[in-house]
């Protein structure tokens, strides 16, 4: 696992060195053990290693035979050997065991025909010499991250934001149109993010850069093709393909694997079938928030090790700035911040760790995908019906059912927009400025989405929102960026090419069956792990952080953050005083909103107002 950083201008060779080593500097983290570099007239190149495959002779950039290209490379492709014996065999000659090289040579061979062919994780840059052509791919379900800076002629490129902020031409600016549906959805989620001019490279998606020219093509399709095949036979695919994908993730490294391990299902699942020797959990010591003990007994019953701590409420408060410099964006998933201290502790043992990332959008995991028969009924009322019960509802003090009727009481495309709806666009409205209250809505955002699964149950409507906004925008996101702050791999073997071929096809009536959310893949489970574990809920890393803001000391902290003079840039100070206050007597719960407040001003502070 690595990261690179790259420009293209008419700087020097020598002004081009200077900054892109700059450039590199700013994501040492993402690997500590060697850099590299490429620069001519007109770009540069820049790389930081973490040495997984091929130790001795993997440095990068790396060549073809004439040294007619060039690549910078972060991720791992799991099927590398098999193409490089392929590539061989058409007279393709190696100097390294490396999979960046199985890249080079292959896009030598197929061009853009290898990008799906790659089964692994990535994000690389491809330079030609001669054409002065340059090519960008990211993989099909954005495990590794890209981004890119386009303003007039300047174009830049990183595996992290803050690896083109050295850059004398970058312009920081805050693009501060993101902040309302960050509110809504608690992450990014606009191509371009939270510094303009700043882009995230759609997963599966490359870019072409010559001659000026730039251009973005699709290389990947998130599509559902259904296929009439009994319930054992899909039983036996997956179990089938799970093993082989677990297989190639552990075994495709030159150092030891470990594995994340929590209560729940499916990294479980992962440690039964990969057995590594290390396992490592993490938790919070008050009822209700902690999975420690049972990843302790499950590590046991499979005969591994368990290295596991507890966060204190001052640890994860005085870690907040550190974690937001490492995500690049705002991000309030309150997840982030355990997974930063697990990412920390396994780093002390190892370089490489499996996850369970993924399997509840290919098998239909999350319990947003039910939808009871009282649901169901109210659903289908009239909507001159619902809606006077939701805006009762919205009026009165909390009950249990309030939210339901308020949120079926909507269209389908305007009700689901993921796991983490914090508020809605009226509530957004209210806590924002004037200069950035505006009309848009979770469907402007969603629509062009819902357009093309239209056609499909609710869901599979679901499963695909999930795919493009929640798994690479907030799952996969905090997942690369709290690991590689800490120099270590995460590998996610639910997330394979070949696993999404089977999944995709798997009747939806058996991803949610007997009230079951991805029953068939529990059952899969069943046969790898004792009933009790197979079937436990996990957890999910809760922070008890609406608990902690009741506390005096914690309170002051928040209460500090909301009187910084930025403030009324962004927020109505007077409402999300109104909100703090509110929470702190226990007039209300408004802890997930205040939280996605907070975050933005520390990251805004963090990357602006110091």
């Amino acid at each position: 696992m690595c990261g690179f950083v790259g420009f293209v201008n008419n700087q020097s060779t020598e002004e081009k060195q200077t900054i892109v080593k700059q450039m590199a500097d700013a994501i040492i983290h993402r690997g500590p053990d060697s850099e590299g570099y490429y620069c001519d007239d007109d770009i540069a190149l820049g790389f930081r290693r973490l040495s997984i495959i091929d130790l001795a002779g993997g440095d990068q950039p790396i060549y073809n035979e004439d040294k007619s290209k060039v690549i910078v490379f972060n991720g791992e492709i799991y099927n590398y050997r098999e193409l490089k014996e392929e590539l061989v065999q058409k007279g393709h000659v190696f100097q390294t065991n490396s999979d960046t090289e199985v890249i080079l040579h292959g896009f030598e061979e197929y061009g853009e025909d290898l990008f799906p062919r790659l089964r692994g994780m990535f994000a690389f840059v491809i330079y030609d010499r001669n054409t002065k052509k340059l090519v960008g791919c990211r993989d099909q379900f954005g495990i590794k991250p890209f981004y890119y800076y386009r303003n007039g002629e300047e174009f830049m490129f990183a595996s992290e934001i803050k690896g083109m902020l050295p850059h004398p031409r970058f312009q920081k600016e805050v693009n501060d149109r993101s902040l309302k549906m960050y509110l809504i959805f608690q992450y990014s989620v606009f191509e371009e993010t939270f510094f303009k001019n700043v882009f995230k490279l759609k997963p599966g998606h490359f870019f072409t850069l010559q001659n000026g020219e730039f251009t973005i093509k699709q290389y990947f399709t998130v599509d559902y093709q259904k296929e009439k095949k009994p319930y054992e036979t899909y039983r036996q695919e997956i179990k089938n393909i799970l093993a082989d994908s677990i297989k190639y993730h552990q075994i495709t490294s030159d150092v030891e694997v470990g594995s994340y391990l929590s209560g729940g299902v499916d990294s479980s699942y992962v440690v039964s079938v990969a057995k590594p020797d290390k396992t490592f959990s993490v938790g919070f010591s008050v009822a209700g928030f902690d999975e420690t003990k049972m990843a302790k007994d499950f590590s046991d019953l499979m005969q591994v090790k368990n290295y596991s701590r507890y966060i204190s409420k001052e640890d994860f408060f005085a870690d907040l700035p550190k974690v937001q410099y490492y995500t690049d964006e705002p991000h309030a998933n309150l997840s982030t911040v355990p997974l930063l201290f697990l990412s920390e502790l396994a780093s002390k043992e190892l370089k490489v760790v499996l996850s369970g990332e993924g399997s509840d959008e290919m098998f239909g995991g999350y319990n947003e995908y039910l939808e009871p028969l009282p649901v169901k009924i109210y659903m289908n009322l009239p909507g001159f019906i619902k809606k006077p019960i939701a805006g009762v509802a919205k009026k009165l003090p909390h009950f249990p059912g309030k939210n339901t009727l308020i949120k079926y009481s909507k269209p389908f495309c305007e009700r689901y927009l993921g796991h983490a709806q914090v508020m809605d666009e009226e509530e957004a409205n209210k806590i924002l400025a004037d200069r950035l209250k505006d009309d848009m809505t979770t469907t402007d955002v969603l629509r062009p989405y819902y357009e093309k699964v239209k056609h499909e149950n609710n869901v599979l409507k679901k499963m695909y929102i999930d795919m493009h906004f929640w798994l690479p925008q907030d799952i996969l996101l905090k997942a690369d960026k709290m690991t590689m702050a800490n120099s270590i791999e995460l590998r996610v073997p639910f997330l394979d090419k070949e696993v999404w071929e089977v999944a995709r096809k798997i009747p939806t009536k058996y991803l949610i069956r007997k009230k079951k959310t991805k029953e068939i893949f529990r059952s899969v489970a069943d046969e790898e792990m004792p009933e009790e574990w197979s079937k436990r809920r996990k957890l999910g890393f809760p922070v008890p952080f609406s608990k902690w803001i009741l506390e005096e000391p914690y309170y002051r902290l928040v209460k500090e953050q909301f009187d910084q003079p930025y403030v009324e840039q962004f927020f109505d100070k007077q409402v999300i005083d109104r909100l703090l206050e509110e929470h702190y007597h226990q007039k209300a719960n408004h802890g997930r909103k205040i939280y996605n407040i907070y975050i933005f001003l520390i990251w805004y502070q963090v990357y602006f107002a110091d």
